[in-house]
């Protein structure tokens, strides 16, 4: 029998998968999964704020959705970003009813929340918590999640695979029916079955050894979903934040694109500012262009950073919207209100993931996936600032009206999954190769699949990924399986799907810039790459008007 059956099983505890707990709550019983403590992950460090039209007198869906057309490229799915966009302000009023709180407005007659503006918006429409909105909206989330009797919370727990018919050979039509779970505290793997599974695992972006990203980032779910049977797409567009905090002892800090909204500049460490050279826009151009600006000035100069300097505001206007950041910085020695900060890009965001409709469904049957690990056309080949947070709520609620019905309708639980089966796997002898896989992996990715490409790089790269890919099938099959190795197993099945997808796209649009192919194709309108593991190969799609 399983260790746990439930009706809606959640994989991921940020934004995307505790709205959507919450939005099932009072009509399913539903278990949220964590790999670590229930506040862990790439929401909690969220820093601008949530993108959507609020204040119509300055601002329309028409102008949102065209910028976010623009950012993306030219590959973004236009019903989809309609349909995401013209559900913002409601998606706020949601999160204000489940009491989160944002930084309120300066002037009586307008929104009631102040608004600042990021790269590639036309207008003010982030909504924001100071400088840690992904924070405010967390803990109210998790903080009503906990009070509720028909949720069940279980941390410190990663996914390991997904249960499907297929896998069981059991019938023709192939289904998901539940998942295998590594209890990290005991040490043991549980079966957990459930009428539906959702996929909020977040991005991968640990998959480069520079990244924004908390240590949970390692593509879980787009991983699973791929050894499951389902497509995904797009892989190749890894946007790299432009400004990370430079220091060895700032790991993974991000430096909020609102800092640059408002009013920060980029120079170099003479006080020279570089971007208009690059973009008319400025720090206010799309990060895929401000990146490939910082890392083009860091390598003509051989600079290990530049500077972001907003020191010429008033130090209490810092202060007040950056309080966050400003403390950080204090703690490392950098005081933001007299003197510029060091920053450099990091791999900050997956643009691609598995392939889902406007209900977060994906290819197979009773699995679903939402937030950052779903592929969905919003972002195309550049996302749009504070989009994401926007998709994670969108999307929710979109799949939570979807679930309700497929639960009404009558879906079952298999209670005859079997155990996870360790009878022909001894402890590990040298936990030594798994550390030394994840370095090369990640050092492979950052050299050779970074922000400017080559095919000699790629292949290069897919050379590394495949020997390394056979020393990790072979070290899981012999060992017990513990949460470095299952993570780094998902890691090297993202970073071949990255490689492939970029291998495919002959030309450079938005976050895939290649020296070989250095302008977009002329063919219109351009195509996703989508990889398909029924086939096995890389296949184009026209992306929809």
């Amino acid at each position: 029998m399983p260790s746990t059956t439930t009706d809606v099983l959640i994989v991921g505890g940020g934004i995307a998968g505790a709205s959507l707990a919450l939005r099932l709550a009072d009509q399913a019983r539903v278990t949220l999964l964590t790999k670590s403590s229930l506040t862990e992950g790439s929401s909690l460090y969220a820093q601008g704020g949530v993108a959507a039209v609020l204040d119509p007198r300055e601002d329309s869906f028409e102008s949102h959705i065209e910028d976010t057309l623009n950012a993306g490229a030219g590959l973004c799915h236009r019903k989809t970003v309609e349909f995401v966009v013209r559900r913002g302000p409601a998606a706020i009023d949601w999160l204000v009813q489940q009491g989160a709180q944002f930084t309120a407005a300066e002037e009586l007659n307008g929104p009631p929340f102040h608004l600042t503006r990021e790269g590639g918006h036309r207008h003010r429409r982030v909504v924001h918590a100071a400088d840690a909105t992904g924070r405010a909206i967390e803990t109210a989330l998790i903080e009503r999640l906990r009070a509720h009797p028909n949720v069940r919370l279980l941390d410190n727990h990663i996914a390991v695979d997904l249960i499907t018919r297929r896998k069981l050979r059991r019938g023709r039509d192939n289904r998901c029916l539940g998942l295998y779970v590594l209890d990290k505290g005991r040490g043991r793997v549980e079966t957990l079955a459930a009428r539906l599974v959702v996929l909020a695992t977040g991005g991968a972006s640990k998959a480069y050894l520079y990244t924004s990203n908390p240590d949970t980032s390692t593509g879980d779910g787009i991983a699973m979903a791929w050894r499951a049977g389902c497509r995904v797409a797009n892989m190749e567009f890894v946007q790299f934040h432009p400004t990370c905090l430079w220091h060895p002892h700032a790991k993974s800090f991000l430096i909020t694109e609102a800092v640059r909204g408002e009013g920060g500049r980029l120079t170099l460490p003479n006080g020279r500012p570089f971007m208009q050279e690059h973009d008319a826009r400025g720090e206010l151009a799309p990060r895929d262009i401000v990146a490939r600006a910082i890392d083009f000035e860091m390598k003509r100069g051989g600079l290990d950073s530049v500077h972001l300097d907003i020191s010429h505001k008033p130090a209490e206007f810092i202060r007040s919207h950056f309080p966050t950041i400003h403390a950080k910085c204090l703690s490392l020695g950098y005081d933001m209100t007299r003197d510029p900060i060091p920053v450099v890009p990091a791999a900050h965001y997956t643009c691609g993931g598995i392939m889902t409709d406007l209900h977060g469904r994906t290819d197979l049957a009773g699995l679903y996936a939402i937030g950052e690990c779903a592929f969905t056309g919003l972002h195309g080949a550049n996302r749009l600032a504070s989009n994401s947070l926007l998709a994670c709520l969108v999307f929710a609620e979109s799949a939570a009206e979807d679930i309700r019905q497929a639960l009404a309708a009558g879906i079952k639980t298999s209670n005859e999954l079997p155990r996870w089966d360790e009878s022909r796997v001894t402890d590990a002898d040298e936990q030594i190769v798994v550390s030394h896989n994840w370095d090369e992996l990640r050092r492979a990715m950052w050299d050779y699949v970074g922000i400017v490409r080559t095919g000699k790089r790629l292949e290069r790269a897919r050379h590394r990924i495949a020997m390394l890919q056979e020393e990790i099938r072979e070290y899981y099959s012999n060992f017990k399986i513990s949460n470095d190795l299952i993570e780094l197993r998902n890691l090297v099945t993202v970073a071949e799907l990255i490689v492939r997808c970029a291998m495919a796209r002959k030309e450079s649009r938005g976050l895939h810039f290649t020296r070989d192919y250095p302008k977009p194709a002329t063919r219109t309108p351009p195509r996703d790459t989508i990889l398909n593991p029924a086939t096995n190969a890389a296949a184009a799609r026209r992306v929809s008007a």
